[in-house]
């Protein structure tokens, strides 16, 4: 372990202005409040910047590596699959 630091995996979720089509942002984190802060006010990842954003997903890790690695799972699903997981989060 890195110390009591607890991180977190997270799905934000924004839409296409023009589209209305829904797009997943993937991060991690050792401070989600924080986090989410920061993309709200955009000072996060320039993907949301200028967007609003919900947040759709989240698990913790206890080390940072575990949750890098995470981070990059999810960012390999596809859409349909992150939606899912997304789903399963919602409903339990």
């Amino acid at each position: 372990m890195d110390d009591d630091t607890v991180y977190y995996v997270y799905i934000l979720e924004t839409k296409v202005k023009k589209s209305g089509k829904i797009k997943y942002y993937t991060g991690y984190t050792s401070d989600l409040y924080k986090r989410l802060r920061q993309h709200k006010e955009n000072r996060g990842a320039k993907f949301c910047r200028g967007k609003k954003i919900k947040l759709k997903y989240f698990e913790t890790h206890f080390t940072r590596s575990e949750a890098m690695r995470r981070e990059l799972e999810i960012k390999a699903l596809t859409h349909a699959e992150k939606a899912k997981l997304i789903s399963t989060f919602q409903n339990g």
